[in-house]
């Protein structure tokens, strides 16, 4: 076969950068959008942020192609010339020790230096900044400055007085808890990664230290610390109920809880009340009353010192109930972007400049590449707010009966309707509503939360997925909890609303609603 030359004529499709920067940004949170406007003011010089509040159609690439005006530069100069000279007249007349102020001269709010400034002086209004970076630190510290479970144990293990050995192991195994407050390690393990595994004698005298260690541990408090399993957990509470003088615990109750606690913890997370009266020998009374008993201790001791973070939501979109109402009497609905998430960014205009007046230089052409990544930043910004917007618009509308009822009035919307509706690919619309959030009249969703698929009903109809799990929500909070509605039961109760939905698709839903099946909702 000989070697030719042949011509075709194909089409493709190519990312181009700027393209492929819009889809990153589109599918970022609020905060990663942060994250990387900071790294581009630190990357890129010619972006810079403004705090003036621009208008709308001046955010974008039309504010950053504005050229710098005349009147700036004479402000600039004028305030230079003018700061520059009166830190020269200072510097004269503090000299020739006669400082004399003009008779014209605005007063002096800042005093003289003779009175000390009050902390609140300054400070008018609750929107005024802070005078001192370290202020935010220490209102951080102190959110964050609660007594962890270590700290807890510690502090009272120093009222013990126990010798350096034993105050040595009780420190190692307080260190060695989990963050629920139990002890995963056992002591002959624990002993060895000490000692070594060769060292037998050394592991042994460990072991007996630690033994007496964990007695001293389990005695502080919160109660049931230091223990090695949920059954030893519940125990050490139990007995230290029954202990008490005040004598609020029936004492076989509590000593038929304590067997309870003997046997396989399935049994008791089953409730199974006839293999448990079998075998700890009680009446069924009784072993409801110790169960009863069980479920108000505490099975991790140490959730309250648990440092739980708490992210709050900012949301992306705000909407809210106008007073007035549309011609048919249907309540309208404004719906905006939050100011607050929004980057106000512009080309920094005496650098392009410069740029401009310097063509043809050394290194113009790569400063002039940096100065259009800038401008496509700021660009592909304005597209993803205008993006965000538009979507949020168009579920507001399909969706405008949630906002007045809440959830049972829920419509099924899948992404391919908004998408066909404005145009845009349904991984587009995918990219908008994930980690985007929307403040409503009814709380703050995930825009995600407004699409759910649909369930056939009786007139030929389709209702939401998201409907009906607040329907079977509904059902289940209503129920009599002597008798819990099963999975079938409430398939029927669907059925008689006109819902078609099967027994395995009620048992689905209930597992995303976090609600226990029948026989553990059961009452004792």
């Amino acid at each position: 076969m000989k070697p030719g030359l042949s011509l075709r004529v194909s089409q493709h499709l190519a990312l181009t950068p700027q393209l492929q920067q819009s889809i990153w940004l589109l599918q970022l949170s609020t905060l990663e959008l942060s994250q990387e406007v900071e790294h581009m003011l630190d990357d890129n010089p010619f972006l810079e942020r403004t705090t003036e509040e621009a208008e709308r159609e001046e955010f974008g690439v039309a504010q950053a192609d504005l050229p710098a005006q005349r009147d700036d530069y004479a402000d600039d100069a004028q305030h230079a010339t003018g700061s520059a000279s009166s830190d020269t007249a200072t510097s004269s007349d503090t000299e020739s020790g006669d400082v004399t102020a003009p008779a014209d001269a605005a007063p002096d709010w800042e005093g003289d230096g003779s009175a000390d400034l009050s902390p609140d002086d300054s400070e008018w209004g609750g929107e005024a900044r802070a005078r001192h970076a370290e202020d935010d630190t220490e209102a951080q510290d102190l959110a964050h400055g609660h007594e962890s479970l270590t700290d807890h144990l510690h502090r009272q293990a120093l009222s013990l007085r126990l010798g350096e050995v034993d105050r040595s192991a009780l420190r190692f195994l307080i260190e060695s808890l989990n963050e629920h407050g139990y002890l995963e390690d056992p002591l002959e393990e624990l002993a060895a990664g000490l000692a070594g595994a060769d060292a037998l004698e050394e592991q042994e005298e460990l072991v007996h230290h630690f033994t007496v260690a964990l007695r001293l541990l389990q005695s502080l408090e919160p109660v049931g610390v230091g223990a090695r399993d949920l059954a030893e957990c519940l125990t050490l509470q139990l007995r230290h109920l029954a202990a008490r003088d005040d004598a609020q615990v029936d004492a076989d109750t509590a000593q038929t809880a304590l067997r309870i606690c003997e046997q396989p913890m399935d049994l008791l997370a089953r409730r199974d009340v006839r293999r448990l009266m079998q075998a700890c020998g009680a009446s069924d009374e009784r072993i409801r009353a110790a169960m009863a008993l069980i479920a108000r201790l505490e099975p991790r001791p140490g959730r309250r010192f648990a440092d739980v973070e708490r992210n709050l939501v900012v949301p992306d979109v705000i909407v809210r109930k106008l007073a007035r109402s549309s011609g048919d009497g249907q309540p309208q609905f404004s719906v905006q972007l939050n100011p607050d998430v929004m980057p106000r960014l512009r080309v920094h205009d005496i650098y392009a400049n410069a740029l401009r007046g310097h063509k043809g230089s050394e290194g113009h052409a790569g400063l002039q590449q940096r100065l259009q990544e800038a401008r496509w930043f700021i660009k592909n910004i304005q597209q993803r707010f205008d993006t965000i917007l538009r979507v949020s618009q168009a579920i507001v509308q399909r969706q405008k009966n949630f906002f007045t009822h809440g959830e049972l009035a829920m419509r099924p919307l899948v992404l391919r309707d908004i998408a066909d509706e404005l145009g845009l690919h349904e991984s587009t619309i995918s990219r908008v509503t994930t980690a985007k959030y929307m403040s409503t009249p009814m709380g703050t969703y995930e825009l995600k939360y407004f699409f759910g698929s649909g369930l056939g009903t009786e007139t030929g109809g389709n209702a939401s997925s998201t409907a009906v799990r607040a329907l079977i929500k509904q059902f289940v909070a209503a129920e009599n909890p002597l008798k819990p509605l099963s999975d079938s039961q409430l398939a029927e109760m669907l059925k008689e609303q006109g819902i078609e939905c099967a027994r395995r698709t009620v048992a689905k839903y209930r597992d995303v609603l976090k609600i226990a099946p029948a026989n553990l909702r059961k009452s004792l």
